[in-house]
């Protein structure tokens, strides 16, 4: 009889602890799901742009570039800042600035000036937006060849600048540097007479530039570049 009362007491507490068991794992299972789907903190994640548009005045350069940005969590992530730079090129001491959030790709005089302001990228959603950036040369003018360009962000949920897209920019598709247009970023074969029109016309920038910078100035320090 006493053995038959442990056995039994045996089997009730094996299934008590099977049972906690059980509701332990579908308590963690519940949690783990509900961060999952609506807590978790995604990134964002961007798109080399097939196209740009540029215009080289002086020694001032102006990039727009189209842009799809994607938050791959349910959060919703805050974008404060944007700046282009292009690590490679050491001339290329300043970052360009995000000065405005136009409407469209294409410049004209009929668009409506907007100022950089900070925008939200719901979560699981995608965005397309348009970005445009500046910066004063200092010594630093493309030449008609490819430059590994790359985009950082200051995010609400993160400290400091931060990559989110790196880049071929194709300088050598820009024939009308002083005209501000679009052109294609894609990888095409440039036949000779363009070319020669790219290379001839940033050298002329590239002249006036030399020309018109007052004798004597001083060498600019760069400085240190935004920490990631």
């Amino acid at each position: 009889m006493v053995s038959r009362m442990v056995a039994a007491e045996q089997i009730a507490s094996s299934s008590l602890t099977g049972a906690s068991v059980v509701s332990a794992c579908a308590l963690i299972f519940t949690v783990a799901s509900f961060w999952w789907l609506h807590a978790r903190q995604g990134r964002l994640r961007a798109w080399e742009p097939h196209s740009f548009a540029a215009i080289i005045q002086g020694s001032t350069a102006r990039l727009r570039l189209p842009l799809v940005l994607h938050n791959t969590g349910p959060k919703p992530i805050v974008v404060q800042d944007v700046i282009l730079t292009f690590p490679d090129d050491p001339a290329s001491h300043l970052p360009l600035l995000w000065v405005s959030s136009p409407s469209r790709l294409q410049p004209g005089p009929d668009e409506e000036a907007k100022l950089p302001a900070g925008f939200v990228v719901p979560g699981r959603e995608a965005q397309q937006l348009f970005l445009e950036f500046e910066a004063p040369f200092s010594g630093f003018l493309p030449e008609a060849r490819d430059y590994k360009a790359q985009i950082q962000v200051r995010v609400g949920h993160r400290r400091g600048w931060r990559p989110l897209l790196a880049f071929t920019l194709r300088a050598a598709n820009i024939v009308h540097p002083d005209r501000y247009t679009v052109y294609n970023n894609a990888p095409v074969e440039l036949t000779k007479a363009d070319q020669r029109r790219a290379d001839a016309a940033l050298l002329e920038l590239l002249e006036e530039h030399e020309d018109s910078s007052p004798p004597g100035d001083p060498p600019i320090d760069g400085g240190a570049g935004p920490s990631g």
